[in-house]
């Protein structure tokens, strides 16, 4: 485990100051956030290892980001991929790279069904009790005060496995049911006064049986939350937009007021544009992708409680969609464009679009 020195120590110090307030945050001069903040938001980033090592990738999320989520660095599956120490130094560089440039960040994620290493999954219902509560303390209590905010329970629903309620199956459902969110949740509590505590959640913005059971459950899981007491400061709605599936932005937008109506902060948590089913020709793509985000945003952001909008990565080349292109077939010449930068890290008119939401988004 890397150790600091006492100046990067004084520099996690410093960002942890801004981050912890949960409405401070440095000055952006330049770039999508400074757009944002001068129209009352926050945009930020997802930031995986690869800032470590791109330099011009890394001056994007300086210009660009008032704030950054881990990728993967906070993962169950990066920290335990293995039976044996715990592995966070991935998670103390990005840390330290927010600190020493003063940019809040956000830890992503500390519970899921998924992403869960085998050895974990291979553990009796008793010890998985035991690991489930003993990683929460360690984990959060290490990066105690340091954090922004905590996505603490990812995506507590997937209709697909046909659970109850539509709950998302796996280890910690399987060991305490859906009782394990709210053990989440006041868990990190216990060991952290100050970071604020996010319930993180995909594919609401389906208006298809999957978006509207998602929906439902996770308004019934906010009332259960706040019904018992537990700290929940906001609700994350990941935002990953797909044309494939039917999207009805009245009937979404009266979920996000409704979801607003129970007194939490919402966050666009990972954002981006999922491009498949447009035309191969990139300006006619770029185009719709532009189109498709501005329309989402435009309306979102008219809802005072929606605060932050973060893009899952800033460039087309690092989105998880392109790794995906990337396997499938190595060779591929259409790759996705989902991100407000290029490949070559040059701005595209979903960057243009992304600005014009947020500068309408007061207006209307």
């Amino acid at each position: 485990m890397k150790k600091f020195s006492r100046r990067e120590a004084m520099a996690v110090v410093a960002g942890a100051s801004v981050a912890c307030s949960g409405k401070t945050f440095a000055a952006p001069s330049q770039g999508l956030a400074a757009i944002a903040a001068k129209n009352g938001f926050v945009f930020g980033a997802a930031a995986g290892p690869v800032i470590e090592k791109d330099v011009a990738y890394r001056e994007l999320y300086i210009a660009h980001t008032q704030i950054v989520t881990t990728d993967v660095a906070m993962k169950m599956g990066t920290i335990v991929p293995q039976a044996g120490p715990k592995r966070f130094e991935s998670a103390d560089r990005l840390l330290q790279f927010c600190a020493s440039h003063r940019i809040p960040m956000r830890g992503h994620c500390l519970i899921w069904n998924d992403w869960v290493p085998q050895w974990i999954k291979n553990m009796s219902v008793p010890e998985r009790q035991a690991f489930f509560d003993s990683y929460i303390e360690e984990v959060a209590g290490r990066y105690a005060g340091k954090l922004h905010s905590w996505d603490v329970v990812n995506e507590p629903f997937w209709p697909g496995h046909k659970a109850p309620g539509g709950y998302r199956l796996g280890p910690w459902y399987d060991a305490f049911g859906t009782g394990y969110v709210r053990r989440a949740f006041e868990r990190v509590a216990a060991v952290d006064k100050k970071t604020r505590l996010v319930l993180n959640e995909a594919q609401s913005e389906r208006d298809d049986e999957v978006g509207l059971t998602v929906r439902r459950g996770l308004l019934r899981l906010v009332d259960e939350l706040k019904d018992a007491g537990v700290p929940l400061h906001a609700v994350g709605l990941q935002g990953h937009l797909q044309p494939r599936y039917p999207h009805d932005p009245a009937r979404f937008l009266e979920f996000v007021h409704a979801l607003a109506d129970r007194k939490v902060d919402i966050y666009i948590t990972e954002f981006d544009v999922r491009d498949d089913t447009f035309p191969d020709d990139v300006a006619t793509r770029d185009a719709m992708i532009a189109e498709t985000a501005e329309k989402f945003l435009t309306g979102v952001l008219r809802i005072p409680a929606v605060k932050m909008v973060i893009a899952w990565e800033l460039a087309d080349n690092y989105s998880f969609y392109t790794d995906a292109a990337k396997k499938k077939d190595p060779l591929a010449q259409r790759l996705p464009r989902p991100l407000p930068f290029d490949s070559s890290m040059q701005k595209k008119p979903l960057w243009f679009a992304m600005a014009r939401a947020f500068e309408n988004a007061r207006k209307a």
